[in-house]
């Protein structure tokens, strides 16, 4: 009897300008531009290895357009928090940074902990998350500008000031959106309410979890604490300081919905 080939795992490093892609436990590395023509060569590149799990880091968004085609080309994507990789590599004694290093790394994640493939996301939930996205951004530079202001001489200190006031503007137009957004479907209307009566939610914080966490109400409490604390926007960006008040805001807002119902 013929003995079963072994399993590929690929990591895949993503920067603006190229994909770094390794396999474990054999190397074949390859490397492709990020753009609509190379996705779609490692896409091929990929299918012809068969691959088990592909494992990409969570980028702020870079890593979409990617994943997307991986996903629609019926390879199993997982995205997981660049958090995780960096443990990860320490604890194999991975020092050394390099794209082609952090491709085959990424490979050797997926091999030893194989974590969970996500659904894609529907079209709804994505432009969701773009507007989040673009709230946080407009904040950040209020921030900037804000932080600029003490030190900034009086004629640069009114450009200043009127910058921030345009951006404030943005700010509520943002926040305009994302209401609208929630009116539109009565489904993510009843998920906010139900978050936003856990203390401690507010509405950012529900609609941010509505984009990026589309299983909560339909897994058991236990899982979606562990994908809290996995979520780099929901860690690293939001005001969960640590994975202990993550976990403890995971367990809350679990315990809110019933285990393996839709909401």
């Amino acid at each position: 009897m013929q003995a079963q080939a072994a399993a590929v795992y690929v990591g895949i490093d993503i920067s603006k300008a190229s994909l770094d892609v390794d396999s474990y436990p054999v190397a074949q590395p390859a490397c492709f531009t990020n753009d609509e023509p190379g996705r779609a060569a490692a896409a091929s590149f990929l299918r012809g290895l068969q691959p088990s799990l592909i494992v990409v880091e969570a980028t702020g968004g870079l890593e979409a357009p990617l994943v997307g085609q991986l996903a629609t080309a019926g390879l199993s994507v997982a995205v997981v928090n660049p958090r995780q990789a960096r443990d990860f590599a320490k604890a194999i004694g991975v020092l050394a940074k390099t794209d082609r290093v952090d491709a085959q790394m990424l490979a050797r994640f997926a091999e030893a902990v194989k974590p969970a493939v996500r659904p894609l996301k529907p079209a709804e939930t994505l432009a969701l998350e773009a507007m989040l996205t673009r709230r946080r951004q407009i904040i950040e530079m209020i921030t900037a500008e804000s932080n600029r202001l003490s030190s900034a001489a009086p004629r640069i200190a009114k450009q200043i000031r009127q910058h921030i006031a345009w951006l404030e503007k943005r700010l509520d137009e943002a926040d305009q959106d994302l209401d609208g957004m929630l009116r539109q479907s009565p489904v993510w209307q009843h998920k906010a309410q139900l978050m936003t009566s856990v203390p401690g939610v507010g509405r950012v914080t529900a609609v941010t979890l509505l984009a990026e966490l589309p299983e909560l109400g339909a897994l058991p409490r236990r899982e979606i604490s562990a994908l809290v604390r996995k979520l780099p926007r929901l860690v690293d960006s939001s005001k969960l300081e640590s994975p202990r008040r993550a976990n403890a805001r995971g367990n809350a807002l679990a315990a809110g919905f019933p285990a393996h119902r839709a909401v």
